[in-house]
């Protein structure tokens, strides 16, 4: 049997805040003790159990021997596969639990060499994600797969050289605006391969991460890309719908009266920055779809604003929220269309005042074949 509930199956992201195993140093001086590792597996698996999705992306997992362990005491996740990498250094990195097959896996650390990014001709001497980033293929159905990305980008937390004033005013905001570049190039990075995915292709694509950014924030939109605008002609919009990630959390804020959603929480700043993002194979407006986003949750009680409150947040607990999408198949054996592009020029003849003009541009036509 695919999925939870015949043929809706839900997806969501867990940034497990620091998972490593006890008595095992981190970040130079951090660390479990057994008691505390512990209580930070019971509530982890707690928390997959409630969320009860069929495929979870995680961040910040040191040891994959620690995620196992979460697994293993989850009810609803005990015989899930689950595909991690150790971290090579003092960083954790991301992986993916699923209860669908996988298919096949890679670990990406390069930028691709599309995603360069120079400025007035200098070139940014940026050329690898700060946390690898993981691609998995699952098969949601017997005629059904997916590709899905889980990620993490770069933090806000300014990067500071070590000779430098942590306290002065000035280097704060070149640390902010260190990590801030680093991080669009991460989303640039991550949208050339969204393309490779999603381009004149009709497969189905997820993204699950922490971006550590919101929705409206420029590098997410540098990953979801900019949809178009609603006067362009239609077959400029397919070509522009074809590449295009949307938020789930965006899809049901249409539906919805309020939208109160938030991950994470930091000195009085209510953010989501965790997200989940589908390709138009997952949009109920497209007529083509496979399948629709029906309802997003999110579990953020234990969530504290501490400049409202004396309490805080326990350390094996998570400082983020876990996001949950669940997404409706529609179809399952329906023949796949293989969409194609064709260019031609065109030239048009205006006659003015007896005086005859050429232009001259290109159109763009979509070809379909039923295969």
């Amino acid at each position: 049997m695919y999925g939870n509930r015949g043929k809706t199956f839900r997806v969501g992201n867990f940034n497990l805040c620091n998972l490593a195993l006890p008595n095992t140093v981190f970040y130079r001086r951090e660390y479990y003790s057994k008691e505390d590792y512990a209580r930070k597996v019971a509530w982890s698996a707690q928390q997959l159990d409630r969320m009860r999705a069929d495929v979870v992306g995680f961040q910040e997992v040191f040891h994959p021997e620690a995620l196992q362990d979460v697994l293993d005491q989850s009810e609803y996740c005990r015989d899930f596969h689950l595909i991690a990498l150790p971290p090579a250094d003092d960083t954790p990195t991301v992986a993916l639990a699923s209860r669908f097959p996988v298919l096949g896996h890679e670990y990406i650390t390069q930028f691709p060499a599309a995603a360069r990014l120079d400025i007035r001709g200098a070139k940014m001497p940026l050329s690898y994600f700060s946390r690898p980033v993981l691609s998995v293929r699952l098969q949601l159905s017997q005629s059904v797969e997916t590709a899905v990305y889980v990620v993490h980008l770069k933090s806000k937390r300014g990067i500071i050289p070590q000779d430098a004033d942590k306290y002065d005013p000035v280097e704060i905001a070149k640390g902010q605006a260190r990590s801030l570049m680093l991080r669009a190039a991460e989303a640039i990075a991550l949208r050339v391969l969204m393309l490779e995915q999603l381009q004149n292709r009709d497969y189905p694509v997820l993204l699950l991460g922490d971006l550590n950014d919101g929705n409206p924030a420029v590098t997410s939109q540098i990953i979801s890309g900019e949809p178009p605008h609603r006067r362009l002609e239609h077959d400029f919009k397919r070509e522009i719908w074809d590449v295009l990630l949307y938020h789930a959390k965006n899809i049901q804020a249409r539906q919805s009266y309020d939208d109160y959603l938030y991950t994470h929480l930091h000195n009085g700043h209510y953010e989501c920055l965790d997200h989940i993002m589908v390709s138009q194979e997952f949009v109920a407006q497209n007529p083509e779809r496979i399948g629709n986003v029906v309802y997003v949750s999110v579990l953020n009680d234990h969530l504290l604003d501490e400049t409202l409150s004396d309490e805080y947040i326990p350390k094996w607990q998570s400082d983020h929220g876990q996001l949950v999408a669940a997404i409706e198949l529609e179809r399952d054996q329906r023949p796949r269309r293989v969409l194609s592009v064709k260019r031609r020029q065109v030239i048009e003849t205006e006659v003015s005042d007896g005086k005859v003009t050429k232009k001259s541009h290109e159109s763009i036509l979509r070809v379909e074949q039923v295969e």
